[in-house]
């Protein structure tokens, strides 16, 4: 057989890779999420889906989270205003990454906590996302590690780390943002009319 009849070199394999966590090969998975990237960003000033709690919060409970961050985050209402105000700021993705992680503790089945995992990963970890949240190499590395056997508890450091990102920096902005001034102002409207 000459080198003129040899067979063409094998062409990798299309099916996706069990751990393809770093996206480096050209696998079918990584072609999915490419066009996924692209869907998600097309998509970036859509409505949100269905908000958290649609009833009005009472002027007391808009009060309280001039509080403190932890009343806004323990109250639906707040992280759902909280969440819009984010999305003006281009960082709703911290929110939706905190929001998952929440998600991801509150389940028992092993097998979805094992694909929770993964999503979280591939939407707000990988450094391909769009939607990539800023973590510090010791926590994305942790994040590695923890991803060979995913449980409900892998993101927790990055989730404070994303808790504590959004109460330094975006709760600040929020309580002197327009948005939550209208809140107050509305609510100072309904106290004097009832009153």
């Amino acid at each position: 057989m000459s080198s003129h009849d040899a067979a063409p070199p094998a062409v990798p394999s299309r099916n996706p890779c069990c751990l393809c966590w770093c996206c480096c090969c050209g696998c079918s998975w990584a072609e999915e999420r490419r066009r996924a990237w692209r869907v998600s960003r097309e998509n970036k000033l859509q409505p949100l889906p269905g908000c958290e709690a649609c009833a009005t919060p009472s002027p007391e409970e808009v009060r309280s989270w001039a509080q403190s961050f932890d009343k806004l985050m323990h109250s639906p209402a707040g992280r759902s205003v909280f969440r819009e105000f984010l999305r003006t700021e281009y960082s709703e993705e911290n929110m939706l990454f905190w929001l998952a992680c929440e998600e991801l503790k509150a389940e028992a089945n092993q097998h979805v906590v094992d694909e929770k995992a993964r999503l979280i990963y591939e939407d707000y970890v990988s450094i391909l996302s769009p939607k990539e949240v800023s973590l510090d190499s010791r926590v994305r590395e942790g994040i590695n590690k923890k991803m060979q056997e995913p449980s409900a508890h892998t993101f927790d450091d990055a989730q404070l780390q994303i808790y504590t990102l959004m109460h330094r920096d975006s709760y600040p902005r929020f309580l002197s943002s327009p948005t939550y001034r209208a809140l107050l102002l509305r609510g100072s409207s309904q106290s004097s009319s009832e009153a």
